[in-house]
């Protein structure tokens, strides 16, 4: 939401709602509403969920999807936070620094309403990211030689989780049918 349609002068009455507890910078003129349970604590969103609401700040509602490792973390396939959160979006974008941790977000262009997408809870509400499907084909693809151990674990704990059927969909849609048999003859 934009505040110059509500405030007269946006900076100060932020400064305020920021002292008190009840808004949270997440990038440079982006914040968010902290949960009321929250209020006046040191709290911050995960990683995921600033991403999120940053690129849906950017973008608009529907827009942005988490991809790669951020998505992965979504569908509890990679246990670690990272320093680093994807999003796949619509026009090229260079990366942000998060303001309240050392983080950026990484906006990968994709054609958006290509991508196989789920809406998932982030602390900040509904997010869309990648299926566990779209996921493994995205991470397979980006490291085609299974070097990123990383990636690598995270394709290993949401191969069960995916259709197989709708794997093959995707990869014959995307133009990833090589990466798709590299994922399977691997398993």
């Amino acid at each position: 939401m934009d505040l110059a349609g509500i405030y007269a002068h946006p900076g100060p009455e932020l400064a305020i709602l920021r002292r008190r507890g009840v808004v949270h910078r997440l990038a440079h003129g982006i914040y968010c509403a902290v949960p009321p349970e929250h209020v006046g604590g040191g709290w911050r969103p995960t990683i995921e969920a600033a991403a999120a609401a940053v690129a849906t700040a950017l973008y608009g509602d529907g827009v942005p999807i988490l991809t790669g490792l951020t998505a992965a973390r979504m569908h509890g396939a990679f246990p670690r936070a990272t320093g680093t959160a994807y999003v796949a979006v619509p026009t090229q974008r260079r990366p942000m620094n998060l303001a309240d941790r050392d983080g950026e977000i990484r906006f990968v262009m994709r054609d958006v309403a290509a991508l196989d997408a789920v809406l998932v809870q982030t602390d900040l509400g509904q997010a869309l990211a990648t299926t566990p499907e779209q996921t493994v084909l995205d991470l397979a693809r980006a490291d085609p030689r299974g070097e990123d151990v990383d990636a690598q674990e995270a394709i290993d704990a949401l191969w069960p989780l995916c259709d197989h059927d709708v794997l093959m969909d995707i990869a014959g849609r995307q133009r990833m049918r090589a990466t798709f048999e590299r994922v399977a003859a691997g398993r």
